[in-house]
């Protein structure tokens, strides 16, 4: 299966899951679950929600214990809130401000989240592999990430 194809079904199952379901925590839960099983070569997938205009808090994930507070603008997750844009990072120790939840973790892709034209939170994937995500992953997390923001009230 071609990797456009994959994520256009991660986006359907994700369309699935959250169809009718309002609460957010319970729609990550499942999200986080959903990458976690489908995705390959990675050790964990989340997401961190904007707690105040200076800080992300860890939300629903699957992989090791996390980081609980992450300031904007620091790490990649902290530069994608911060930026509004995704950070496609193929080495992570070559990221100035890289913060190391996870010393397994060698690559990562932060997908921002937006709600009412603001950063509402951050989803989070990272491997053990260096280079594991390329633009074609980017582009189907992005697309995933439309689907979701859709079903945010």
């Amino acid at each position: 299966m071609q990797k456009q194809d994959f994520y256009q079904s991660l986006v359907k199952q994700t369309e699935s899951l959250i169809a009718g379901e309002s609460n957010v925590i319970a729609n990550m839960a499942n999200i986080s679950a959903l990458l976690f099983t489908s995705l390959e070569d990675i050790n964990w997938a989340g997401f961190y929600l904007m707690d105040s205009p200076e800080e992300l808090v860890l939300g629903p994930f699957q992989g090791n214990p996390a980081c609980i507070r992450i300031p904007v603008g620091k790490g990649v997750c902290g530069t994608a809130a911060q930026t509004q844009q995704t950070q496609l990072i193929e080495d992570v120790h070559a990221f100035a401000g890289h913060i190391a939840c996870d010393a397994a973790s060698n690559s990562e892709v932060v997908v921002p989240i937006f709600k009412d034209g603001k950063v509402f939170a951050v989803l989070d994937i990272d491997s053990p592999s260096i280079a594991r995500f390329d633009t074609d992953d980017q582009a189907g997390l992005e697309a995933l990430v439309k689907c979701f923001e859709a079903n945010l009230k």
